[in-house]
């Protein structure tokens, strides 16, 4: 088995990648997507997090405490300590097209973070750590949600993050505080532990608001539904809320009997017209709600986005 690429698979590899990038307006979304959410990022840690001396964890967690021990540019060391998950991540995450992205995200980032020093009082807003800790987390979080979008990563331990939700299906906010908890007890060392806790805390909420910003607001239930009357019900379900059902053959561990459950894919919205149907067609069927963490295909997200 070969564990490592040679310097000629490599450059096949760079080859293809390079010969299969096409410049659309899908790229040219992904790319919008990116900008804006590293630009934001890049404020978020001038106004909010770098004044309150919150942690935000990864690289550019690292390097704020390397700044506030020997007063090096964040931006710097960020561009610096993020090279080798660069690479980590161009091998995990969509070869070229992935390191492109990744690239531009992280120069950016880079030269923000340093370049708002000049324009933003190093105060920031507000020097209430509740405040900054939660508007700190909310807006460097969209900012991340963002780049997700873009389908490239503002670097550092984001690209981790991606690798442990792509490869392994572990949420977006579950895999952001795995890998930045380390960074942020080390700056219970270097600044305090009140801040170290808000910092944990600014993890949070920003994982939380990437999902939301990466995946959208929508949220998807699973209905499972065992009825006697299951072309009724999925007339109803297909009619009134124009959403696909799929029958599966089922049997009663009591009756042994078989019996048809009826399988829906719907939005939390859409949850209690799912219920009236069902009390108006079948007050005796048994039906279980369950969530999805995506849907795609037909009526949902596209299963495959055009590059």
């Amino acid at each position: 088995m070969q564990l490592m690429k040679s310097n000629k698979d490599w450059k096949r590899q760079f080859k293809n990648e390079l010969s299969s990038l096409k410049f659309t307006k899908k790229t040219i979304k992904d790319y919008s997507f990116i900008i804006l959410g590293v630009i934001i990022q890049a404020f978020s840690m001038r106004l909010f997090l770098v004044p309150a001396l919150l942690v935000s964890g990864g690289i550019s967690g690292a390097a704020q405490l390397i700044n506030y021990v020997t007063d090096f540019p964040i931006g710097l060391m960020v561009l610096v300590g993020n090279i080798p998950l660069f690479f980590l991540g161009w091998r995990y995450l969509g070869g070229l097209r992935f390191a492109l992205r990744t690239a531009v995200a992280i120069f950016l980032f880079s030269f923000l973070t340093d370049i708002l020093v000049f324009f933003i009082t190093p105060e920031g807003v507000t020097q209430d750590l509740v405040l900054n800790s939660i508007y700190g987390g909310l807006t460097y979080g969209i900012g991340l949600g963002l780049v997700y979008r873009g389908k490239g990563t503002s670097g550092g331990s984001d690209i981790l993050g991606r690798i442990l939700n792509h490869r392994y299906g572990i949420s977006i906010s579950t895999s952001y505080l795995i890998t930045d908890s380390i960074v942020v007890l080390l700056g219970g060392f270097i600044f305090d532990w009140e801040r170290a806790l808000y910092g944990l805390a600014v993890i949070y909420v920003s994982g939380l608001a990437a999902e939301i910003a990466f995946e959208g607001r929508a949220i998807y239930r699973t209905a499972m539904i065992v009825t006697d009357k299951p072309e009724e019900v999925s007339k109803e379900i297909m009619e009134v809320l124009e959403r696909g059902v799929t029958h599966l053959r089922g049997m009663g561990g009591y009756t042994h009997e078989d019996r048809t459950v009826i399988y829906s894919v719907i939005t939390q919205s859409e949850v209690s017209q799912l219920k009236e149907i069902v009390i108006d067609v079948d007050p005796a069927a048994f039906m279980v709600i369950g969530q999805a963490h995506e849907a795609l295909g037909e009526g949902f997200h596209p299963l495959k986005d055009p590059n």
